[in-house]
């Protein structure tokens, strides 16, 4: 069974392409609302249930902030393609910035991975607003996946990496 987010959709969290801005524990400068240090933000949930989550073709959406947790799987999924050949976290560290300075796509755009996943933007303001949450989510997960994909001492994690190898939902990862 699939593990879903813990986010329950909420009237009062501002959407953005029909996806919620949910808090974050972040530090990096962006749209998301800032959540308590000590509380469990999306980022938390889709890095803990990466591992199982990776392994199912379907996902059945039971929130809208399910739709954020299958985006950052596949961003995960991502993460750790280009963390494979990395064999420090030094490396890793600069894999990681590299793939923070690409271009994130909005629904609607060449390259966005989920068409019809998310609603397409009603205007600019609304896919910048989208673009940037994407952008700083994106950050903040990039900085956390560091932490588990390396040990303290610097060396890749294989119980992580080995993750790379998988494709989450049957996509291939270019």
């Amino acid at each position: 069974m699939v593990y879903h987010s813990s986010f329950v959709d909420d009237e009062e969290i501002t959407k953005a392409c029909g996806c919620p801005l949910l808090p974050l524990k972040s530090h990096i400068k962006g749209p998301a609302p800032v959540s308590e240090q000590d509380s469990t933000d999306i980022v938390d949930e889709a890095i803990t249930f990466f591992r199982a989550n990776v392994f199912f073709r379907n996902f059945d959406i039971k929130s809208s902030a399910d739709k954020l947790l299958i985006y950052l799987t596949f961003y995960i999924n991502i993460a750790l393609k280009r963390l494979e050949g990395c064999r420090t976290l030094a490396e890793g560290t600069k894999a990681i910035i590299n793939l923070g300075l690409e271009k994130v796509p909005v629904p609607g755009e060449h390259g966005f991975p989920f068409p019809g996943l998310f609603a397409l933007p009603q205007s600019q303001k609304e896919a910048e607003l989208f673009r940037n949450y994407l952008k700083q989510i994106r950050e903040e997960t990039s900085g956390r996946l560091l932490s588990v994909a390396y040990r303290s001492n610097g060396t890749p994690n294989k119980w992580w990496l080995a993750f790379a190898k998988r494709k989450f939902m049957n996509i291939i990862i270019p």
